[in-house]
């Protein structure tokens, strides 16, 4: 019944946006895109880039400024090679701090032990140290890093990809196994406009977790929709990047933080024709 309801609802939708009854929404402007800057970083990592034909992936620090050239901050992140290293990364970022493994096989996976938060001094910290590489492997295994808290709210994230029929996708969901296991993602075309973003956080079936399902407070779903949107405008004025990958993205009452941001790079396609395929209203 499900289907045959969500059948129905796009015809009513198709019908009124042809009556134009409904509106088809704009993709916003913003003051603070600097895409110049950003194509000069992505020509500079492609020519220094050592060719694989999966494209080339940013490192940190250069994916972090390519983001910020569109508006998108991402949480400061240091190095902690031993626990001495942990310690004055923490003083500079200032406690409390989580202290995080990055290692590929145990990147997003707080159900093994690689991610512990509120550490709230010195000692709680070269506590939690030794308990990782105790319990997981030695720092060069784990490459361990600190990280200032982010305020508490829903794990989500946000994605970006080309796929080879369709063009670049933009895709939302709630972070962890809602997501992976459930598949509970929600896509959109890019260029998406401002009613693509207000639509595709509230089409996952876990989207009551953002406006307060049972009581809990409800989240900055605003915030989110402007950060699908950046998101869309980078992806759509930079056709080398063929994947953007930030994850968690803890959104809570006022704001969200990015806490993890992956950028992957390509000479651009051959073709230019990718992009939604929009009928004419008469």
């Amino acid at each position: 019944a499900e289907r045959a309801v969500r059948a129905l609802a796009e015809v009513v939708q198709y019908a009124a946006w042809r009556r134009g009854i409904a509106e088809p929404g704009k993709v916003p402007e913003y003051d603070t895109i600097d895409e110049a800057g950003a194509g000069a970083l992505i020509r500079r990592a492609l020519a220094e880039g050592v060719a694989d034909p999966r494209g080339v992936r940013l490192g940190d620090d250069d994916a972090v400024e390519l983001l910020g050239r569109y508006g998108i901050s991402v949480r400061p992140t240091l190095p902690a090679p031993g626990p001495d290293a942990a310690a004055t990364a923490a003083a500079r970022l200032g406690y409390p701090v989580a202290l995080k493994t990055t290692a590929p096989h145990l990147r997003h996976r707080a159900d093994l032990g690689g991610v512990r938060l509120d550490l709230g001094d010195e000692a709680q910290l070269r506590l939690a140290y030794g308990e990782l590489t105790d319990a997981l492997g030695t720092p060069a295994e784990l490459l361990p890093v600190v990280q200032s808290m982010a305020p508490r709210g829903v794990d989500t994230v946000v994605r970006a990809a080309i796929d080879p029929a369709a063009g670049a996708v933009l895709s939302f969901g709630l972070a962890g196994a809602a997501s992976e296991l459930l598949g509970d993602l929600a896509h959109r075309l890019v260029p998406a406009t401002d009613r693509d973003a207000a639509e595709q956080i509230r089409s996952i079936r876990a989207a009551p977790l953002l406006f307060g399902w049972r009581g809990s407070t409800p989240v900055d779903t605003p915030a989110l929709e402007e950060l699908l949107l950046r998101v869309s405008r980078l992806v759509d004025d930079h056709p080398e990047i063929v994947s953007v990958d930030l994850e968690p993205v803890v959104v809570a009452t006022h704001g969200l933080s990015v806490l993890g941001a992956g950028v992957r790079l390509a000479p651009p396609p051959a073709r230019d024709d990718f992009g939604p395929r929009r009928l004419p209203s008469y």
